[in-house]
């Protein structure tokens, strides 16, 4: 018999988003979808947030995981589903959801967590709730110091939205 686990729903990353706000986690938004919010002109597949890491707060985040069929990507077709374990350590737990993927990231670049980001974040509306992101300046700074290469390919674009952004603001 054929699985649906693979399958997602057509609300994607805007549902992703407004369950872990209505589900009252504490999380900041991070990577492309950040940027996007925040004016880049980039693509991005999936949600990245960095959770604050609290009892409470990992129980909230773990009932929603398994609310929207949340499970482990991977490479083989073997199903892991969340633990506790999963998303209260130091590491990234990469989730495929009914709603597309979700990252949750206890850290980012430099050991960053979330008390540490918190400051450097900036409030923006979304469906009529405020949520948290990490500032474009800060992201910026950050996906420098990044191994990876996509976020090599995108700095570029985040260079040059972060300077309109300021040439902008000059001429307010």
């Amino acid at each position: 018999m054929p699985s649906d686990k693979g399958k997602t729903e057509n609300a994607g990353l805007s549902a992703l988003l407004e369950g872990l706000i209505n589900a009252g986690i504490e999380f900041i938004l991070v990577g492309g979808l950040a940027a996007v919010v925040q004016g880049a002109p980039i693509t991005t597949m999936d949600v990245d947030i960095v959770h604050r890491q609290t009892a409470e707060n990992i129980d909230k985040l773990l009932d929603f995981l398994k609310s929207i069929g949340a499970y482990h990507r991977r490479l083989n077709d073997k199903i892991i589903e969340p633990t506790p374990e999963h998303i209260s350590g130091r590491g990234h737990a990469l989730f495929t959801t009914r709603f597309g993927p979700l990252d949750v990231l206890a850290i980012i670049e430099e050991g960053q967590s979330y008390e540490d980001l918190i400051d450097y974040t900036v409030e923006i509306e979304f469906r009529g709730y405020t949520i948290r992101v990490l500032d474009l300046e800060i992201l910026v700074k950050l996906k420098k110091s990044s191994k990876d290469p996509k976020d090599n390919q995108r700095l570029p674009i985040l260079e040059e939205t972060l300077r309109q952004l300021k040439q902008d603001e000059a001429w307010d």
